[in-house]
């Protein structure tokens, strides 16, 4: 028993896929503890000691938010080309592949229709470990596609954002996806229907500046950094010092930019609550997860 305990506590290393730590231990960035990771992922990838927030893989969030059983996937029909023959340390093709074959799906974002605590929602997950969540012709696609299906099937629509912001790779055509997803949620808004928004750690560049700010109802996790440029961008632009923490969540919910932070085991109860109050439902109140 000694033995194995011992070997439990090697120490942890990167995973291969990059969907986080390896090994068996890991030491939790927010309070220093040595946390067994099975007891990370069992608890929604928040610290067991102290509630850090480690960033959760999209298919892992997938199965969280949507109840048991009910959700059908709608994305993983389309991948994206190489218009622009683009090559920087490796090609492009070269390197969408290798994200393919690491996280087992075409791009960066899962869609699909699920319930959540009963009510009939779509769902669109941002998957951060593909390509850094950025956001070219298929996410752009993919979240379209989600908003119009939820239109079409009476569905509140919810998308999880986890993003470096636009693909650079695929240069104005990534940027068009900004105003692509906006009309599409002009269709929401004519059939009346809810858009939540939930942002999680990182939110920035073009996602920040396009769909996941027009939430009807925008929360996000606590302590995640949400911005459109980098801060040391900002700060030579303006040439002034900023805030500390002025792109933290908690920092955005002070100024307006936010409606709530909610931290992730409080998240699924809540969203039901508001899809049951923006479709003029009586409120449960589900206890936390």
């Amino acid at each position: 028993m000694a033995l194995e305990r011992w070997f439990r506590r090697k120490r942890a290393t990167k995973s291969d896929d990059d969907s986080g730590p390896a090994g068996l231990w890991l030491k939790c960035d927010g309070c220093g503890k040595q946390i067994y990771r099975k007891d990370l992922i069992a608890n929604y990838h928040l610290c067991p000691e102290c509630g850090h927030h480690y960033r959760m893989p999209a298919l892992d969030r997938v199965n969280f938010l949507a109840d048991a059983g009910t959700f059908v996937q709608w994305s993983g029909e389309i991948q994206s080309q190489d218009p622009l023959s683009f090559v920087d340390t490796e090609s492009y093709p070269s390197r969408l592949k290798r994200s393919q074959e690491k996280q087992k799906r075409p791009d960066a974002i899962i869609t699909g229709a699920a319930s959540l605590g009963g009510e009939p929602v779509a769902l669109a997950v941002m998957d951060f470990q593909f390509a850094g969540g950025s956001m070219g012709s298929v996410v752009g696609e993919e979240i379209t596609r989600a908003a119009e299906q939820a239109a079409a099937e009476d569905r509140s629509f919810i998308t999880v954002t986890a993003s470096g912001g636009a693909r650079m790779q695929e240069g104005a055509l990534s940027l068009m996806q900004m105003a692509k997803t906006i009309l599409a949620l002009e269709n929401l808004a004519k059939h009346r229907l809810p858009f939540i928004s939930v942002l999680t750690d990182p939110t920035t560049g073009g996602v920040t500046a396009s769909f996941s700010t027009l939430g009807d109802i925008i929360v996000a996790e606590p302590d995640a950094l949400i911005g459109f440029a980098g801060q040391r961008v900002i700060k030579q632009t303006i040439k002034q010092d900023l805030p500390e923490g002025f792109q933290k969540a908690e920092f955005l919910l002070e100024k307006g930019m936010l409606d709530d932070v909610i931290p992730r085991d409080r998240l699924k109860s809540r969203l039901i609550q508001f899809v049951r109050l923006l479709r003029n439902k009586e409120p449960i109140h589900a206890p936390a997860l």
